[in-house]
């Protein structure tokens, strides 16, 4: 499989892990768009959101007891944080890997500016 997010799983492309348990991994964006920005993903490879499955409801739901973890651990839990989850092309997602971003430390802007 030719998907980013899996060979950082596998071990192959380098991260910097800030959480990992036996279905979930979350590490540092390579580009932040805050002082946090960590990608949370599970280890099943699921393309989008469009693609899970009543069986990964619990996976799912251990994507965001991971994000408050990480929140509580990295600082931004009692100020604030923001969950963004891109779906296809029009929804922003580049990488075809399941993926939610925890980004906080700053005052966040709107979500969406003028449309």
């Amino acid at each position: 499989m030719d998907c980013i997010f899996c060979k950082i799983i596998e071990g192959s492309i380098p991260s910097r892990k800030v959480y990992e348990n036996e279905h979930v991994l979350a590490f540092h964006d390579i580009q932040p768009a805050a002082p946090v920005h960590v990608l949370i993903i599970p280890k099943k490879h699921i393309a989008t959101m469009n693609d899970v499955q009543a069986e990964d409801g619990p996976l799912v739901a251990e994507i965001f007891a991971a994000a408050r973890h990480i929140a509580k651990e990295l600082g931004v839990d009692e100020s604030g944080y923001r969950l963004v989850n891109n779906v296809n092309a029009d929804g922003g997602q580049v990488v075809y890997h399941l993926h939610v971003h925890l980004i906080g430390g700053k005052k966040l802007g709107a979500l969406i500016g003028n449309v």
